[in-house]
């Protein structure tokens, strides 16, 4: 379990606000304990009074370490959005796939749209049980790895995504000491996000999000279903 560094005072607002929902849906579950107009009010003014008060505290700019991780889909597609959402406001950008690659992935085609402002590079081969090749899959890594050190120190990339590096450092491709290295070069503005299951705990410790994907079903594990266009390629 990830413990939280949010500050007595931080911890004290979120249970308050936690009672407030709580109290609002249970008001509109029981009829017997309804809250009228008024009521219902107050307890939404003072929530607003809370997160403006977190707002006007908050720092205004910080570049972010985020890793999207777990077992569940969506890790790669979480990151793509916030991929979309730089290009959308005219940032440059730089993706890294570390083990991805045997295939022409068709985000890089849509991508191509916007080849002034991102750059893209799928380094793998495929996955571990299809090269069947350590040697060769740490070369890749390791190529990998170089080639997203270059995008982490350059100021004029924005955003960098290295897809599947946790994977990586999973499989002891790369070693976690030299990527938390990597990580403490980028400028201060910068913006990077590490995909992949199985993020080490010392990655997790330096994160400022981190997303934990949690697998409940799949279709492929559950009814037998290919990868489909479109959902996982």
């Amino acid at each position: 379990m990830l413990m939280s560094k949010d500050t007595p005072e931080e911890l004290e607002s979120d249970r308050e606000i936690e009672r407030l929902i709580d109290e609002v849906m249970s008001s509109s579950l029981n009829n017997d304990s309804k809250l009228n107009d008024e009521q219902y009010r107050q307890k939404m003014q003072r929530r607003k009074e809370i997160q403006d008060r977190r707002i006007a505290q908050a720092v205004p700019e910080k570049g972010l370490v985020i890793v999207n991780t777990g077992n569940g889909k969506g890790k790669t597609t979480a990151a793509l959005g916030m991929v979309l959402r730089s290009l959308g406001h005219g940032y440059k950008v730089a993706i890294v796939q570390f083990i991805k690659g045997a295939w022409e992935p068709s985000e890089k085609q849509v991508f191509s749209y916007w080849e002034d402002q991102l750059e893209f590079h799928a380094m793998g081969e495929g996955f571990t049980w299809e090269t069947q090749d350590r040697d060769r899959d740490l070369e890749k890594a390791q190529a990998a790895w170089e080639k997203s050190l270059e995008y982490i120190r350059n100021p004029d990339f924005q955003l960098v995504l290295l897809d599947e590096i946790n994977i990586a450092l999973k499989m002891a491709y790369l070693q976690i000491e030299e990527v938390l290295a990597g990580l403490a070069e980028k400028p201060p503005s910068k913006h990077i996000i590490l995909t992949g299951r199985g993020a080490p705990a010392a990655l997790i410790e330096r994160a400022d999000l981190v997303t934990e994907m949690t697998l409940i079903k799949h279709p492929f594990r559950d009814q037998g279903v290919k990868a489909q266009p479109g959902i996982e390629f």
